[in-house]
């Protein structure tokens, strides 16, 4: 199997042919050239172009590769934690109460509310055949309902 070897260079004086030799001489095929430029701008200037701004889904994160995306370890016990109350049928305002006790933040680092516990609830429905299955699940689903409808 072949990899894939790639460089970028920063430029700060035009490649001679000599250079391009010595490149392609060495295995390397140019494969792009990227052109830059500075411009005056009358008016009021444009905001830039929203590259990649889709929100990384909570529970989620970028991996090291940074090319695709693994489990934040943290943010899916979180969210485990929030199926635990929903089995359990607790209020959106205990549930944030419940999770601050235990010191849970959201991405941002403040305190769960209730809107923010109820806007999370989406993604835990995307997630939740994921999360909750396995044995680990049905033993602690056993447990909450013992004790969701023996209360």
């Amino acid at each position: 199997m072949k990899k894939v070897d790639r460089i970028r260079e920063k430029v700060t004086i035009l490649p001679t042919s000599v250079y391009l030799s010595k490149m392609h001489d060495a295995g390397w095929s140019l494969v792009a050239l990227e052109w830059e430029r500075e411009i005056e701008i009358s008016g009021v200037p444009e905001p830039p172009a929203e590259v990649g701004n889709e929100e990384i889904p909570f529970g989620l994160r970028i991996a090291a590769d940074c090319r695709h995306l693994e489990d934040d370890p943290l943010e899916t016990q979180t969210l485990k934690f929030l199926a635990e109350m929903i089995v359990q049928d607790i209020s959106f305002n205990s549930m944030a109460d419940a999770l601050n006790v235990r010191e849970y933040r959201t991405r941002d680092g403040s305190p769960w509310t209730p809107a923010s516990v109820f806007k999370l609830v989406p993604r835990l429905i995307d997630v939740a055949p994921r999360l909750l299955s396995g044995s680990e699940w049905e033993t602690r689903k056993k447990q909450l309902s013992k004790v969701a409808w023996n209360s």
